[in-house]
């Protein structure tokens, strides 16, 4: 507690603000205007562009995340994409230090397999929003840019069905069939499967 002198000579007790890491019960107000961050996610687990918004306020000097929304005009998976916002809008929120929650998402594997990207294996589409949020955390200074790999090592621990240890990429999953039988070339995804035929080039 701090005391401070009032114009009339007397003291009072004025508490004292704790930093957000010292108070564990501390819980984010959302004033009616945030700062916000928006990243555009292209993932092989779906069948469009997902943009991911991210906001934060400023809490002791600290920037704080505080919310997170996930838009895709992809409307199946709508549903998914709203549990997600209101959960990890909840850690942010009541957690004083939510960067737990990126290895979570991380270590969530989907049952049909992942795929290569820019050379590092994706486990999920959960892992790949865990990605947006690091950069996200790293871009308001909450934390420090991780350490890229050494060149010619793998980002990723044991090789997964459908991954080559030489780093090639191999097919990915299609959205409609939800078989590995992607191929993407010239930033168009094709299906090979002939019961399928999907074919989608990017924005």
């Amino acid at each position: 507690m701090l005391e401070l002198e009032t114009f009339d000579g007397k003291f009072e007790e004025v508490k004292e603000e704790k930093p957000l890491v010292d108070n564990p019960h501390a819980v984010a107000h959302r004033p009616e205007i945030v700062d916000a961050k928006v990243y555009k996610l292209k993932s092989g687990f779906v069948s469009h562009a997902v943009y991911v918004t991210l906001g934060y306020v400023v809490e002791n000097g600290r920037k704080r995340p505080i919310e997170i929304f996930i838009n895709s005009k992809d409307l199946t998976k709508m549903a998914e994409y709203a549990v997600l916002t209101r959960l990890i809008s909840a850690i942010f929120r009541k957690s004083p230090d939510p960067q737990f929650i990126l290895e979570e998402l991380k270590s969530i594997y989907d049952p049909n397999g992942g795929y290569l990207k820019n050379g590092k294996y994706v486990p999920s589409f959960y892992s790949e929003i865990a990605d947006v949020i690091e950069r996200f955390f790293v871009d308001i200074g909450l934390t420090e840019a991780p350490e890229k790999p050494a060149e010619g090592k793998h980002q990723f621990d044991s090789p997964a069905v459908g991954v080559s240890l030489d780093g090639m990429e191999l097919l990915k999953i299609c959205p409609k069939c939800n078989q590995r039988t992607l191929k993407v070339e010239n930033g168009c995804h094709t299906c090979i499967n002939p019961d399928c035929n999907y074919s989608k080039c990017d924005d």
